[in-house]
């Protein structure tokens, strides 16, 4: 197998939960070494438990969330309460070209291993943090996860129906945040591949969810609305929904957005009639009409079977594709095809099936190379292999709790 692109670069990452450890588990399907630095003394929470799913893991190496976000990655145990693992972490620093953390504001720092230290071991030191609120500004310390990103970011005022509270997104937030933190850091090493600088990259999410607000920011900035929520409609398409079909909790989205695509509909519908209908002559008057249009479509809709209705649309040219649920989406026989989900043996878990990466190289592939680590698995890997510890000073180490 060919390498992938970043095959020679090396990543440390004091990182924990989702955010931080997707953005570098992208990296290292493109070939990237990442070395992640962690601790009995302190867990991270995803070896345990996961929120999103209200499922707990019986030890911190059976988590298939854990193995899902950390694969291809190498363990050290650090307990960075001690000062002999700073200073061995500090070593760590030197031997790589992008440190990571999302720790809170401050922490870093604190410990003795912010960015001004590193760049000190380490001149041309690429070294991203990932907070909820960023370095600086009057709510850098604030504490947050996925939701709080999605809240102090807009996206969930203007994700829900209208008489519904505003939406409570999950996980999928943390995972925007961390394929922006992985751009920025790929943009960093080209930099660094053109001049020989490194450089501090301050990542917020509630930033990085807000620009996915951008329409709704332009139009207070501009027109001074205020956008509230409109559950699955568009301020401009018409028909613009999801339609049930047959079968328990079975939908099919269908947007249309030209007279082109809606004459098109009514034709798989067999409802010539609609075309010449007053309240459906273009896009404005279908939209002042939709409860209407909904009604009449989702009625012809519900007597079918959803990939049929999929089908039958995307054929004759209008955007159509039923609402898949975890279980329909992972047997999904396109994503199936593509590969999207594969299966990786993992020595607790056994044959565990992750996604895969989301991209298809064709000269330099990204690929799953092993499983997730196990809590420490490459303490001598590490400490000795590439910082040179010897075997004896690895076992004081670990008496001592530094390596813990």
């Amino acid at each position: 197998m060919k390498n992938g692109p970043l095959q020679g670069i090396r990543i440390t990452e004091f990182t924990s939960a989702w955010a931080g450890p997707y953005a570098t588990c992208l990296l290292g399907f493109l070939g990237a070494e990442v070395i992640k630095v962690e601790s009995r003394r302190r867990i991270d929470h995803s070896r345990f438990i996961a929120f999103s799913m209200g499922k707990t893991f019986a030890g911190p190496d059976a988590s298939s969330v854990f193995a899902g976000l950390n694969l291809n990655k190498k363990s050290v145990c650090l307990n960075l309460s001690k000062p002999g693992a700073i200073e061995i972490a500090k070593r760590l620093a030197a031997e790589s070209d992008v440190v990571v953390e999302n720790m809170r504001p401050g922490v870093m720092p604190r410990l003795g291993l912010g960015y001004e230290v590193l760049r000190a071991v380490k001149p041309d030191l690429v070294y991203l943090s990932s907070s909820a609120c960023g370095q600086v500004g009057p709510d850098r310390e604030f504490i947050g996860y996925a939701p709080n990103f999605a809240s102090i970011g807009g996206l969930s005022h203007d994700t829900g129906y209208p008489d519904w509270p505003p939406s409570n997104l999950m996980g999928f937030i943390d995972l925007k945040s961390a394929t922006t933190a992985a751009y920025a850091i790929l943009m960093a090493l080209i930099h660094h591949q053109k001049t020989g600088e490194g450089q501090y990259i301050d990542l917020a999410s509630q930033e990085t969810v807000a620009i996915l607000n951008s329409d709704m920011l332009l139009d207070y900035i501009m027109n001074g609305r205020v956008k509230m929520r409109e559950g699955n409609r568009d301020e401009i398409m018409s028909p613009h929904n999801c339609y049930p079909c047959l079968g328990e909790d079975r939908w099919i989205s269908i947007a249309v957005s030209s007279d082109e695509e809606w004459r098109s509909l009514c034709g798989v519908m067999d409802r010539p009639d609609l075309v010449g209908d007053d309240r459906f002559a273009d896009m404005y008057n279908r939209w002042v009409h939709q409860e209407e249009l909904d009604g009449i479509i989702g009625a012809w809709t519900s007597g079918q079977e959803d990939y049929t209705v999929m089908k039958n649309l995307q054929a004759a040219g209008v955007a159509a594709a039923p609402s898949l649920n975890s279980e329909r989406l992972y047997a999904d026989p396109h994503l199936q095809e593509r590969e999207v989900f594969q299966p990786v043996k993992h020595p607790v878990i056994g044959e565990n099936w992750v996604v895969a990466p989301p991209w298809r190289l064709s000269e330099t592939p990204a690929s799953i190379r092993r499983h997730s680590p196990l809590l420490g698995e490459h303490n001598e890997e590490v400490l000795n292999g590439l910082l040179g510890i010897s075997r004896e000073e690895i076992e004081r180490l670990q008496k001592e709790e530094v390596v813990y």
